[in-house]
């Protein structure tokens, strides 16, 4: 492949990237809470970028509370997982899909189409609580998916001569998976802390600094985890 096509394909897989809504949200996600570390809580222009970036996610995810409902709704019970960590997906998916739904009426009200405030704030706290719980389970499921791997992998080393398990194509596939499980992992443990710092459950530990820093790097996951897989060579 020339440097030319090379380029070429770099740049469509940008575009490919952009062309995602989620992708755009994450990115707008990163610079919410970039500017909130930015910021600490005090009035000025990086807490403007905040207040406004916010108010404009909320845009981005009208129709993923819709998309979320349909999904718990759609998802069948698999044979694989064990019980316990099918229940506690359609858990975060339950409680996800509700953070979302309700993320909108507090969007109405940020936006003066809706006038109780009272009622705004109410919500506000109770879709907040629905993510912390949705951040959990995910926490949960993704402990009890990277055990399952861990266990699947010692396994397959057995049947594998020494060296030759990274040479083969099964526990590469196994040890890859459990990476991204991994990162998971951190992504949902740090979003757990997001949420408390905007709960404000634990004010002096979970500043507006510490709640903007954990929220930026897990935008920053969340970006890396929607890249494209890049395509391979054509070989003639």
């Amino acid at each position: 492949m020339s440097t030319l096509d090379a380029t070429r394909a770099e740049l469509a897989l940008i575009v490919l990237y952009l062309n995602k809504a989620e992708a755009r949200d994450k990115i707008c996600r990163a610079i919410q809470y970039g500017s909130k570390f930015l910021s600490d809580g005090q009035p000025g222009t990086a807490q403007n970028v905040d207040k406004s970036t916010s108010l404009a996610r909320k845009v981005f995810s009208s129709f993923l509370s819709l998309s979320m409902i349909c999904m718990v709704l759609l998802v069948q019970f698999l044979r694989g997982p064990p019980v316990p960590l099918v229940l506690l997906g359609k858990s975060k998916n339950a409680l996800l899909s509700t953070f979302l739904f309700l993320d909108q009426i507090v969007w109405l009200g940020r936006s003066g189409i809706y006038k109780n405030k009272e009622r705004v704030e109410l919500v506000g706290r109770i879709s907040l609580f629905c993510w912390i719980g949705a951040s959990v389970c995910t926490t949960l499921v993704e402990v009890g998916e990277i055990g399952r791997l861990s266990a699947s992998m010692k396994k397959l080393e057995k049947e594998l001569k020494d060296g030759k398990k990274y040479h083969d194509e099964q526990y590469r596939a196994k040890l890859k998976k459990s990476n991204e499980r991994s990162l998971a992992l951190v992504k949902s443990a740090m979003d757990i802390v997001v949420a408390v710092g905007l709960l404000q459950l634990a004010p002096k530990k979970v500043t507006p600094r510490v709640t903007g820093a954990f929220g930026f790097v897990s935008s920053l996951i969340s970006c890396y985890q929607l890249l494209p897989s890049p395509q391979k060579p054509k070989t003639n």
